[in-house]
């Protein structure tokens, strides 16, 4: 081997190459003998083996450029599809033409893929916030308390636009879970108001509702879905009525409360006690406010206490009857309305003493007869206040009378000039005495025709008394006018020439004329005190009266109490001499 070395350096420093190892391989073959069929024969199985390395190569050559091409092809529908679901046309990075081998192709679209790639991701990450939390504040609404199962984000549409629209319902729900909120937290603010005024634990309440409503859980966590929206609702509402139920029961009671300690003089000491009790009798349901004003405690306090004072009031009944009877004759004496209060009390002390009635029943029917006897003043009212002027007309006109009587009443006597004053005044009512009269004969009739009862005035028909005024006014008037025509016969007679035989005869006496007298008051403090008009026969010429105070003609009256005939109404006659001038 040294000596094939040594003759063949090439080999040792050259390079080997193919012709080298064949030539080496030949000298070897011919060293050893073999021969030229089996050189022949090794040349072509190297042949042979040469062409299957090149086939080989060339194979792999081939599937390599597939793979790559594929690759390429892959690569472009992968881009194609990004800018689809991320909803872009083109993108900036790539290549509008393709050029250059099959790998610069590739290398020039890896860079845009990977910025694609990113993109998306941060694109899904956007959806998948987006819809977490519209999936959140959704189930927070249908009030859902299970956990929530994470959104599936759809990757083959993530544009913008679709991402715009899911914004735009994510921001709708949260105005819509905003509202929700703000109304929750005004419900659960009226629910503790209400609490508060009712006497009840809130937090119990609100509880009841929904656990997550309590101030612990933190407004955030607080349930806004319908239905605890609608027992939000429901609950105010309850409790509402519930105030009203109570704010009535509470007047109810402060009313009870007020009449009784009005019926037994209950003094301000032991009213105050109530205080918080009263000072709602006249509140609305929204004007109560404090906290504690209805709670239940307070009103069975209230309701011992009306029990307390209705046991009181049983046993103080006579007192509070006969307080109750003074009211009611008290009404009558004001319309002057005669009634026999005398019996009427010993009616109410047979009733007490028999226990045939409650004694609610009793003040009850008692407060019907006040209730009533109000109605009957009002009826009356109006006229009662013609008769008073009337009345205070005819006392006008008799003071005008003895006024006119009176010879010195024209002498420059101390205090002259007033009663001057006031004739002339008294002659001016004087005058609207006959339209006064028609006016009140008129109501007076209209009143008893609307009742079908009769207008009596203490115990007297006022048309009875009017009728009777007239007729006595109209026979002054008759007599007046007979004394005028008779002092005017005297007159000319005495200025006629004497007779030769005897003297002027003097005339004769006049009868006197009859004085008109109205219903007097007879002076009592209350101005209830009751007022008669004298109906003494011979003063009333053919028309007469009988003993009960009734006219005798066809016209139904009642009859008439305590009818008395007064010395001071009696008729009075002034001298026939004596003028009666029309002015003072």
């Amino acid at each position: 081997m040294a000596e094939v070395d040594a003759e063949n350096p090439v080999l040792v420093l050259g390079e080997t190459t193919c012709g080298s190892l064949l030539q080496q391989l030949q000298q070897i073959w011919d060293e050893v003998g073999q021969t030229d069929d089996e050189w022949h024969e090794m040349l072509l199985q190297i042949d042979r083996e040469c062409l299957d390395v090149y086939k080989r190569k060339v194979d792999q050559a081939v599937k390599s450029r597939a793979h790559l091409l594929e690759a390429l092809a892959d690569a472009k529908i992968e881009l194609c599809r990004l800018l689809a679901a991320l909803g872009e046309k083109t993108y900036a990075g790539i290549p509008e033409k393709a050029s250059g081998s099959i790998k610069e192709q590739l290398a020039a679209i890896a860079p845009a893929l990977e910025n694609l790639w990113k993109q998306k991701e941060d694109r899904v990450k956007e959806f998948f916030n987006v819809q977490a939390q519209i999936e959140k504040i959704s189930s927070e609404i249908a009030g859902i308390s299970e956990h929530v199962e994470n959104p599936k984000v759809d990757e083959s549409d993530l544009s913008l636009k679709k991402l715009d629209e899911f914004q735009a319902q994510l921001q709708e729900l949260q105005k819509e879970k905003s509202e929700r909120l703000h109304k929750v937290l005004e419900f659960v603010s009226t629910i503790h108001d209400l609490c508060a005024v009712l006497g009840l634990d809130f937090f119990s309440t609100i509880t009841e509702v929904h656990p997550s409503l309590n101030d612990s859980t933190g407004v955030q966590s607080q349930s806004i879905s319908n239905d605890t929206l609608s027992n939000l609702s429901r609950t105010v509402l309850a409790l509402m009525e519930d105030k009203k139920q109570r704010l009535q029961k509470l007047q109810e009671l402060a009313t009870q409360l007020i009449d009784l300690w009005n019926l037994m003089d209950t003094p301000e000491e032991e009213r105050s006690l109530f205080d918080h009790v009263t000072c709602n009798i006249s509140a609305s349901v929204d004007e109560v406010s404090i906290p504690g004003a209805l709670a239940l405690d307070l009103i069975e306090q209230a309701e011992v206490e009306v029990e307390r004072l209705d046991q009181l009031k049983a046993s103080r009944m006579k007192e509070i009857a006969f307080k109750k009877q003074a009211v009611l004759e008290e009404i009558f004496a004001h319309a002057h309305i005669e009634i026999d209060s005398e019996a009427a009390r010993q009616k109410i002390m047979a009733l007490i003493e028999s226990g045939n009635i409650e004694p609610a029943e009793l003040l009850t029917d008692m407060d019907n007869q006040i209730v009533k006897a109000n109605e009957e003043a009002h009826s009356r009212k109006e006229i009662l206040e013609k008769v008073e002027k009337w009345m205070a007309a005819c006392e006008e006109e008799s003071w005008l009378e003895d006024y006119n009587r009176d010879q010195n009443r024209y002498n420059a006597s101390r205090g002259a000039h007033l009663n001057l004053k006031r004739a002339e005044k008294a002659r001016i009512l004087v005058n609207k005495i006959p339209a006064l009269v028609d006016s009140l004969i008129a109501k007076t009739r209209a009143w008893e025709q609307d009742r079908d009862t009769t207008f009596t005035y203490d115990g007297v028909p006022l048309l009875a008394m009017l009728d009777e005024y007239m007729m006595l006014r109209h026979d002054r008037e008759e007599e007046r006018r007979r004394l005028r025509d008779q002092k005017k016969f005297h007159e000319q007679i005495s200025k006629e020439p004497e007779t030769p035989f005897g003297s002027t005869p003097s005339p004769a006496r006049p009868l006197g004329t009859q004085k008109v007298v109205g219903p007097r008051a007879n002076g009592s403090a209350n101005g209830s005190a009751n007022r008669r008009l004298s109906l003494n026969s011979h003063q009333n010429g053919s028309r007469s009266t009988t003993k009960d105070g009734k006219r005798d003609h066809s016209r139904k009256v009642a009859p008439v109490n305590n009818f008395a005939i007064s010395k001071d109404d009696a008729a009075s006659h002034i001298s026939g001499t004596e003028r009666i001038p029309s002015t003072p």
